[in-house]
């Protein structure tokens, strides 16, 4: 069952997720060569216990960071330690904020000084890939649309899909009810209905869209070694027109 949320839920989902839009946004603006990815996840604690919420992925099956840090041909997972950020580096953010028991979750990677073109546009694609997505998540469409259109635009662009991690439902929990893969076919999966909230998140590569698990368990990395993105919103389905991306910061 694919939980729906109702008003006063809703309400309490848009708070998580403007907090987690608000930690993302200053983490992205310490990316720069020399620090370290443990000193970004030691800031990340400090300001999401000062916004009254905690980490929604520390703890959680174990994992000892307070947020995802990934860098280049690491996909997703990764954990914060001593390694320091280099010039032209790509670093994919991923926050999960718990506050009054509803979570938001978002990511976005982000450059560390001047990038390669490479992976300028390998960027810049899967970001456009998760603005385009959303056009697709409405009230009465299948989930399968979504994922389809993902995957299209990626192979477009060149570039491969990472199928063995997925977007997901989120709400009371990280992980609801649907998974919602960045590639399938369209017309297929669960009917979206208003209520439904939603983490949209590609993970697209410049290479092969084979990875592996490294040895602490958790850091996922490309199979050939080759730059990693990712991108991720939490929506809301509305009961018409395109959804509310609920860890989009107010300006």
């Amino acid at each position: 069952m694919i939980p729906i949320k109702t008003t006063s839920e809703i309400e309490k989902m848009r708070l998580a997720g403007q907090a987690a839009a608000q930690v993302l946004n200053h983490l992205a603006s310490l990316v720069e060569p020399g620090r370290t990815t443990g000193e970004i996840d030691r800031i990340a604690g400090r300001l999401i216990a000062k916004l009254g919420g905690k980490s929604a992925f520390f703890g959680y099956r174990k994992f000892p960071g307070q947020i995802c840090i990934s860098v280049n041909e690491e996909v997703v997972h990764g954990i914060g330690g001593l390694r320091q950020l280099e010039y032209g580096d790509i670093v994919a953010i991923d926050v999960g904020v718990v506050l009054n028991g509803w979570i938001g979750d978002t990511a976005r990677t982000v450059p560390c000084g001047m990038i390669s073109a490479e992976k300028e546009s390998l960027c810049q694609a899967t970001e456009a890939m998760l603005a385009s997505a959303l056009t697709f998540a409405t009230a009465g469409r299948r989930l399968g649309d979504l994922s389809a259109h993902i995957e299209e635009q990626a192979l477009k662009h060149g570039f491969t899909v990472v199928k063995e991690f997925v977007g997901h439902g989120v709400g009371r929990k990280l992980h609801e009810d649907p998974q919602i893969p960045n590639f399938g076919r369209s017309g297929s999966g669960p009917k979206l209905r208003a209520g439904m909230t939603l983490a949209i998140e590609p993970m697209i590569n410049l290479g092969t869209s084979e990875v592996k698990i490294l040895s602490d368990g958790w850091t996922v990395v490309t199979a050939d070694g080759m730059p990693s993105a990712h991108f991720e919103h939490t929506i809301l389905i509305k009961p018409e027109g395109p959804p509310e991306i609920l860890t989009r910061e107010l300006s």
